[in-house]
Parts: structure tokens; sequence; C-alpha cells
């Protein structure tokens, strides 16, 4: 393949010049470097997941991933293994003999590829040495009580260590390629850059801390940062200094007022020392030029495999499937209250990270409150059950929601018990030629135990709106809003509203279901965002859902 650098970097020390060389993959190396590798934060992890397939198709053994270690997610989702590349053995040999614990294996997903994950914990005791190298590198202090930003300064110490034993450990020209997302993995681009290793470097951006934090802060910040071509070009001739930037952002004072001024730092600084740019999109980029001081040299919208989804009867039968769990789900959580039609029930859905204005949690609930009123109003006998799948702190699932599920279950075993006697008494009656009186064929134990059954259903409380214990039940903004509005999930509300406090898996016992797999059970993915950097959410959603099934962004 061509590898071309750059028109607008400034610097590539230590790389060599490859614009007349074409490099093959089989010459390459390619790491791609994540805190969301194997780890689940946000919506970075399914865009790292649904494109891991494709790229390790056309990179071969040649193509790596590198993220942190957590015991609980390596245990359900990677299957170690010992590398086959003598370079990556020794670097992994290299650096357990120097302490830091290193996990290498394949990342159970579709395309199965190599993952390199490091114990953070395992290296903490260099920290102080590391962020002492770090302010040498970028003079950029990181405070002591940050425990994210510190846990960056070890990762990207980590990323850097480790990219430095691969290169040492290849004769030949090392034509390596490192891709990192955001600005957790950012500390490794700097370092690189800092001990001038022999690696190209790429830095994409999925959104901008400062972008995130101003829009959650209710500022006007899209106005402020569209400005017309004619305008950005006068501000260019008199004030230089500027680069032609809107002025109505201080950067620095707002960064400083949030307390995040040395996450901005390494945001910015992962940047500029990167010799490729890259955002999701336009109005990322836009944002990136005015945050960051940077253009991207690439958007690289995030895309789909839709062919994998092009068979319509396929959807529909998915579709049906997994409303079917979904359903089950909600006859446990609504017992002794459902009162209402399943077969005329719509399911609508937001999820992301929880940020309640820039997600648009906040006008999704009013209109909810809204439309509670109108199908009431209207006496409508539609219900509408709307998820809420956002992670927060929580200590456990709720009791009673738990209760609810094991009481769906035990009516299920009861009516499967029954339906067995009562099968095999008419199976021998219809032998002897025998049609059996209805009125007899359930004796008085039979009637007693769906009695049991049915006193088993009754409830004192409301069904909780909420699936799990919350640590700050009192400040959480979605369960205050929800108090305020009055959505209970009273017997008269055709809303019903469910807060899920953590991202789906199938290995809940309460919902055991993938995220890919709720989402195409739902009706309606609702996306009312206002900090919207045009990730992969609500594409993901528009193409995943067929017929009456629609997702607005």
């Amino acid at each position: 393949m061509p590898l071309v650098r750059s028109l607008s970097m400034t610097s590539l020390n230590g790389l060599p010049l490859w614009e007349d060389e074409d490099l093959l993959v089989e010459d390459l190396l390619l790491f791609e470097v994540s805190w969301e590798v194997t780890n689940k934060v946000g919506g970075i992890y399914t865009v790292i997941q649904t494109k891991a397939r494709i790229t390790a198709d056309e990179w071969g053994e040649n193509y790596f991933l590198m993220g942190p270690y957590f015991e609980h997610n390596v245990k359900t989702q990677v299957e170690v293994c010992e590398p086959l590349n003598p370079a990556i053995k020794k670097a992994v040999e290299t650096m357990k003999g120097q302490g830091c614990q290193v996990f290498f294996g394949r990342w159970l997903i579709e395309g199965s590829p190599y993952v390199v994950l490091f114990d953070i914990a395992s290296a903490a005791w260099n920290l102080d040495r590391w962020k002492g190298e770090f302010w040498d590198a970028s003079n950029i202090g990181i405070p002591f009580q940050d425990r994210e930003a510190n846990d960056a300064v070890i990762f990207g110490s980590l990323t850097a260590w480790f990219l430095k034993e691969i290169s040492s450990q290849i004769d030949d020209k090392p034509n390596i390629i490192a891709h990192f997302h955001e600005w957790q993995a950012g500390v490794g681009i700097i370092l690189t850059r800092f001990r001038k290793l022999p690696v190209a470097t790429i830095f994409t951006t999925h959104a901008t801390l400062l972008g995130r934090y101003l829009c959650a802060a209710n500022i006007d910040f899209y106005n402020n940062l569209d400005q017309h071509e004619e305008s950005r070009c006068c501000q260019t001739l008199l004030k230089p200094h500027m680069n032609g930037l809107d002025p109505k952002f201080d950067i620095d004072k707002e960064a400083g007022e949030r307390q995040i001024y040395h996450r901005y730092c390494m945001e910015r600084a992962s940047v500029h020392c990167a010799h490729v740019f890259t955002t999701v999109s336009q109005i990322t980029a836009t944002e990136a030029e005015h945050m960051l001081k940077r253009n991207a040299d690439v958007v690289t919208p995030n895309g789909l495999n839709i062919k994998k989804f092009s068979a319509t009867h396929e959807f529909q039968n998915l579709h049906i499937m997994y409303k079917a769990r979904i359903q089950e789900f909600i006859r446990g959580h609504f017992y002794g209250h459902l009162d209402f039609n399943l077969e005329n029930t719509l399911f609508f859905f937001i999820a992301g990270r929880y940020e309640f204005s820039n997600k648009g949690a906040d006008i999704f609930l009013e209109a909810l409150s809204r439309l509670n009123f109108l199908l009431r109003v209207h006496k409508s006998d539609t219900t509408v059950v709307v998820f809420f799948i956002m992670p927060a702190k929580t200590n456990n699932f709720n009791v009673e929601t738990l209760k609810g599920q094991a009481v769906r279950k035990q009516l299920w075993d009861t009516a499967q018990s029954v339906k067995e006697k009562f099968g095999k008494k008419l199976y021998d009656a219809l032998l002897r030629g025998e049609i059996p009186d209805l009125n007899k064929i359930l004796d008085r134990d039979d009637i007693t135990i769906m009695k049991r059954a049915i006193f088993a259903t009754q409830r004192q409380t409301l069904p909780p709106v909420t699936t799990h214990n919350m640590l700050d039940d009192s400040n959480d903004p979605i369960l205050n809003t929800i108090r305020r509005i009055g959505l209970f999930n009273n017997r008269t509300d055709r809303v019903k509203v469910i807060l899920h406090p953590e991202f789906l898996s199938s290995a809940s016992p309460l919902l055991p279901m993938d995220y890919e797999e709720f989402v195409r059970g739902c009706h309606l993915g609702v996306f009312p965002s206002y900090y919207e950097p045009w990730g992969y959410t609500p594409v993901l959603h528009a193409c995943k859902t067929p017929g009456s099934q629609q997702s607005f962004p």
C-alpha cells in the first residue's frame, strides 16, 4: 500500500522518507491504541469493535489493538495466548521482567484481532517518574488527585515503552504505524515523539474535551463556533496571532474554570504531536480547529458494512425474536401491574454516556411527559415503555427488579407444570377415544397451585423506575426529573420509564441481551443530543432499524 506523509506535518523525526516508496502491508505493523479496547466506556468501543474484522482481514497478523487490562473484561472477552511475532513476544517479556504486567491474546469479537493489554495497577509505582518525564516532554503537570489523568500517564508511558521495545527488536526498517484514539491514549503519542521513535502516529478525536464540558454548561456552543469564512478572514488580517479562530471563547480560561486545563493540554499536545490528525465528522473538525488549534488532515466518518444488514426478511425476523425477549423482561418488571397489552406496546430507548443535557435526556423526558399527557387525554390503548441505557454509579441490582424476574420465572414454571399435566390427561383421553370433560381435567391441586401463583403477583408498590440501586439517588438528574414530571409507572400512565444504569450484556441476570440485539427489538431510538460530534450511535441505529423501527439523531 502507498503510505505518504500528510502535507500538514511539520516534523517526522526518526521516520524514513516514504513519499516515493510503496510499502506492503506485510512489511508494516499497525497498532491501534484506545482506553476502550475490551473496555466499554462509550461509543469508541463500538467504533473499534465494528471495524476490527475488516482491519484484521486487510492486515492479518500485523494488526494489534492496545488497551488497559481489567480482569473482569478479560475473563469474558479475551482468549489469552502467546504472541507469534518474535518482536512482540520479546517486548512483552522485557516489560514483564521489569515488573509490569502485560497480557496478550485475541479479542473474542468478529475478526478475533490480537490485543495487548497493560495492567495499570502493576505499573503504578512508576507514576512519579513517568509524570516527571511527561513534564520534561510537554511542560504539562498532572494533579495527584486526578486519577483518570494519572492512569492516562501510566497507560501512555507503557504504550510508548512497548513501541520502543518493538522498534528496537526489528533489524530492518521498523515501518510501525500507531493509531491513537482520544486524550486518554494521547500521552503515548507525546512520549513517542519526545523519544524520537521511528513510529508514524495518527490521532483521532471523536469529540473534544472542552467542547463536551462547554455544552454541558448550557453555553451557546455551536453559534459561537459558526462563523462565515469572510469574518474569519477579517480576523486573520486584524489579529494574525489568532489564526482566524473564533475569539468568543477564552480557551485557557474556560478549561481552567472547569479544572480540566491539564487534560485539555494533554489533548491539544497529542493533536499537535501526531503526524496525521483525523476527526469523525466535519462538525468535529470545525470544533477541533477552534478548541485544539489544528485543522484535521482527514475526516474519517464512522461507517458500517451495509451488506450485513441488507436482507429485509432477516430484519423482521430478528426484530420479532428480540422484541419477545424484551417483552419477557417487561412481564417480570411490571408484575402485578401488567394491565396493558404487550402486543400494543412500543419500546423506545436512549443510550450513551450519562451526560444529561449533552445527550438530550432532559428534553427527551420533557417530551415523554407531554406524550403521556396526550395519550391519557385521548384514552389511547397504546403503551410506550422507554429505556434509558446510561451507565451510572450503582452498588447492585434493585431487589424489587430481581424479585420481578423471579416471580415471572415462577409463574412460567407453574404454567408449564399445569400444562404438562393437562396435556397428559388430554392425550390419555384421546387415546381412549373420549372427549375429556374440560371442567374436570384440572383437579383441586392444580387450581390451588394457580391461585397461589396469582397471589404471588400481588405487590404493594409501583414498578421501579430504575433497575439498580443508585449510589447518589437524591442528586441523580434523570431520577430528579422523573420525580418532577411524575412518571412513576402508575397504572394510569401510558408512558412507562425504566432507567438501566449500565451497558447491556448478554451475561446480565436481569436483561440478558447485547446492545445490538436490544436495538433490533425496540421500535424507536431517540438521540436529541445538543453536543453531537456525529460519532457512531445514530448511524448504527439508522442502518439497523428496518420498517417500523426508526432512529433520529
